[in-house]
Parts: C-alpha cells; structure tokens; sequence
C-alpha cells in the first residue's frame, strides 16, 4: 500500500486561499505610486501575481486566513476599489483558466507542512 504524504491527509476544505482583486486610479503620479505601493504590501505578505489587479495567498486555515485579510485592510489604498474573496482549496482548484484559445495548467497544490 502506498503511504500517503502528509498534505495528501489534509482537507481541501481545511486549506484557504485569500483572491485580492482591485482596481485603482493611476492618473497621477501619487495614484500610481499610491497602486505601486499597495502591490508591494500585498507581496511582502506572501500573495502572488494571479493576472493584473488579483492577487492570491494560501493559508493554512479560516483563522489564518483572516489574519492576513485584517492585515490588508490596514494597507488599503485611500481611493479606488478593493475586493478581497476567501474560497477553500477544493473551490480554488476548480478555476479554469484560459489565455487566448488554450487552457492553461492551474497553479499547483498548496502543500501543508505537519509539525508533530
């Protein structure tokens, strides 16, 4: 029998990703400056570029996912709009991306790292 890897025991439902998706004023060179900043915020908090104004994070858990989502909302940006979704693991890997006519692979599963 096959043994099973750690993250392979872990539920899809358990496992969180945070989506970020935003749209905001670059007119100005402060506005510009204002979304700069805001990306980089987002990326020193551990989300990735998911396609231009969505970013995305995995968390371990609905806490954990909160934590992070409280720590946005800190940064937030004084104008445009801000969206921020939390779906579990399984949602997440039923999103279907395309570019132009070919689908494109979605993002590999998160793994989970077991402390005992």
């Amino acid at each position: 029998m096959a043994e099973l890897c750690s993250y392979d025991r872990i539920s899809a439902y358990q496992l969180m990703w945070i989506l970020i998706m935003f749209d905001l004023p670059t007119e100005t060179k402060l506005q510009r400056k204002m979304a700069s900043d805001f990306r980089k915020r987002l990326q020193s908090d551990g989300f990735t570029m998911f396609q231009f104004s969505i970013y995305v994070r995995n968390c371990a858990s609905r806490e954990n996912t909160q934590v992070h989502i409280d720590r946005v909302k800190k940064f937030l940006p004084s104008e445009g709009k801000v969206c921020v979704i939390s779906i579990t693991e399984r949602q997440f890997n039923e999103i279907l991306l395309f570019e132009g006519s070919k689908k494109t692979e979605p993002l590999p599963a998160a793994i989970q790292l077991e402390l005992f």
